[in-house]
C-alpha cells in the first residue's frame, strides 16, 4: 500500500466487469488506502459487480444510481452524505451510444441517439458534480475518462467522439467553477484498450494496430498505467492540476501522420 490516499472517501461510477478502466482505478485506489463507494445502474449489475469486486474488496459499498435519473442521482449521494459525511473523490467513467450510431457514418446520427450519447456520456458528469461538490468540503478531486476521438476524426468513433468533445468542454468549465471550493476537475484521455466499450466500435483492432506502429512507445497501454494516472489526479501530488486532459496513449497523441 502506498497511502497516497489513505482514508480518502471515493466514488467509483462506471465500473462494468473486471476488464473496465473502472475497475483497474478502483483496485489502484483501495490499494492506496481510499474507502471505495461503487454505484451501479440496475439489479442485474449490482448482482454481477458483487461477484468480482468482493474478491479484492471484503465488503463492498454499492448503492444504486441511472445517472439519467436526477433523484436516483440526488439519492445516491444523500446516502454518501448520511453514511460518510464528506467525500474526497470521485471517478466518472460513465459513456453509452446506441450501436446504430456507431455501425453507421456519422452523418447519419439520429436526433435521439445524439441526445442519448451526450445525456449518459456528459451530462451525467455535471449531474454528479452538482451533487458531489458539497461533500467536498475539505477539497476534492473529479476525474472523468475520455478518448482522442474528442479533438480528432477517429473512424467509426462518431457521435462517441462528439459527446466526448462536451466533456472535456465540461472538465474546463467544471474547473473554473469549483475551483475556487479546492475541488479539482480533470480527465485522462486513455489510449485504445480492448474493453467491453471498445467492442461497440466497428474495426476496433485496426485503431490499436496504427497505435503500436507510430506510437512513440511502438505499443498500446495497459489499464494499469490508466489508473496510475488517474491515482496521480486524485492525490495531492497533482494538488495544482486542474481543468487539464491527461493523455496516457504511448504518446500517440503528438505524432503528426
Amino acid at each position: 500500500m502506498n497511502a497516497l490516499l489513505q482514508d480518502k472517501n471515493i466514488l467509483i461510477m462506471g465500473v462494468a466487469n473486471q476488464r473496465s478502466i473502472a475497475w483497474a482505478i478502483a483496485k489502484a485506489f483501495h490499494q492506496a488506502g481510499a474507502n471505495l463507494i461503487f454505484s451501479y445502474q440496475d439489479e442485474r449489475m449490482k448482482s454481477k459487480l458483487e461477484k468480482f469486486i468482493s474478491s479484492e474488496i471484503s465488503e463492498p459499498v454499492l448503492l444504486p444510481c441511472d445517472v439519467t435519473e436526477d433523484d436516483q442521482v440526488k439519492e445516491l449521494f444523500e446516502k454518501i452524505k448520511a453514511e460518510y459525511g464528506v467525500l474526497h473523490g470521485l471517478v466518472h467513467s460513465i459513456a453509452y451510444a446506441q450501436k446504430e450510431d456507431l455501425a453507421d457514418e456519422y452523418v447519419h446520427t439520429s436526433r435521439e441517439g445524439f441526445q442519448l450519447a451526450h445525456d449518459i456520456s456528459s451530462y451525467s458528469l455535471v449531474a454528479v458534480a452538482k451533487r458531489a461538490y458539497p461533500l467536498m468540503a475539505d477539497g476534492g478531486s473529479i476525474i472523468t475518462l475520455t478518448y482522442q476521438g474528442s479533438v480528432k476524426m477517429v473512424p467509426n468513433y462518431n457521435v462517441m467522439g462528439v459527446a466526448k468533445a462536451s466533456l472535456e468542454a465540461s472538465v474546463r468549465y467544471l474547473a473554473g467553477d469549483l475551483g475556487p471550493r479546492g475541488i479539482r476537475v480533470n480527465a485522462v484521455s486513455a489510449g485504445p484498450i480492448r474493453t467491453v466499450s471498445a467492442k461497440g466500435i466497428r474495426d476496433f483492432n485496426s485503431i490499436i494496430g496504427q497505435v503500436e506502429e507510430k506510437a512513440p512507445l511502438r505499443r498500446a497501454v495497459s489499464v494499469d498505467e490508466v489508473a496510475q494516472a488517474a491515482l496521480f489526479l486524485a492525490s495531492d501530488l497533482s494538488s495544482g492540476i486542474t481543468g487539464e486532459v491527461l493523455y496516457v496513449d504511448g504518446g500517440y497523441n503528438i505524432v503528426g501522420v
